[in-house]
């Protein structure tokens, strides 16, 4: 396999310097730079010494891994961006994912499976935590399903969203209160909330109501 070569821009020293020991084993990669920020790392990459993998922290000074992978992607489409972080959240996953990331590792991982991952990204993969993967799996499963809100419902969820109160909504709709609960516990299950709050904000992002 052809060396590649792999930059790491982590802001954590012992956990940077931990991860370039480990890849000075490795006989397939070579470190070209450890960068404690993305500036500093974008300012090298710049100058020539672009790497062929780039495993970068969300969590940095400056710029985060989100916006920096942004820019990377822009400025050198060919180089290939994993993501190693401690955030396990699914809006920071799909952010990094929509970014240009290829992959997205927790700092959880025990070493050799970082190895797997540079591995996986080899033979054209996209590596992820066990954790991550199961997530993007699930989110993929639940966009996925019928979550159409009938008329009804929408009209339900829109009064809902005006301030009504069970009583006004059902007498607004000249349906009972219990129709009006049944409505809402309806709409609560497709879109897979348990909460007005969520209810009202999931359908406006969505365009629902």
């Amino acid at each position: 396999m052809e060396k590649k070569y792999i930059s790491i821009i982590e802001d954590n020293i012992i956990f940077r310097e931990n991860l370039a020991a480990y890849l000075l084993q490795l006989n397939n990669y070579f470190i070209l730079g450890t960068y404690d920020c993305f500036e500093t790392a974008l300012t090298d990459f710049k100058s020539g010494n672009h790497p062929d993998i780039v495993l970068m922290d969300i969590g940095l000074p400056g710029k985060n891994g989100i916006e920096g992978t942004k820019i990377i992607k822009q400025l050198f489409p060919k180089t290939e961006l994993i993501i190693v972080t401690v955030f396990e959240d699914s809006n920071m996953v799909f952010e990094a994912l929509k970014a240009g990331a290829c992959g997205y590792l927790t700092k959880s991982l025990g070493l050799p499976e970082l190895k797997k991952a540079l591995d996986d990204l080899e033979k054209g993969g996209a590596p992820m935590s066990n954790k991550i993967a199961k997530m993007v799996v699930e989110s993929f499963q639940l966009n996925h399903q019928d979550n159409t809100l009938s008329k009804r419902e929408k009209e339900v969820l829109t009064l809902l969203a005006k301030g009504k109160t069970y009583s006004t909504i059902a007498d607004e709709l000249f349906v009972s209160k219990t129709t009006v609960r049944t409505h809402i516990r309806n709409i609560y299950q497709k879109l897979h909330v348990n909460s007005k709050a969520d209810a009202i904000r999931l359908a406006n992002e969505k365009k629902m109501i």
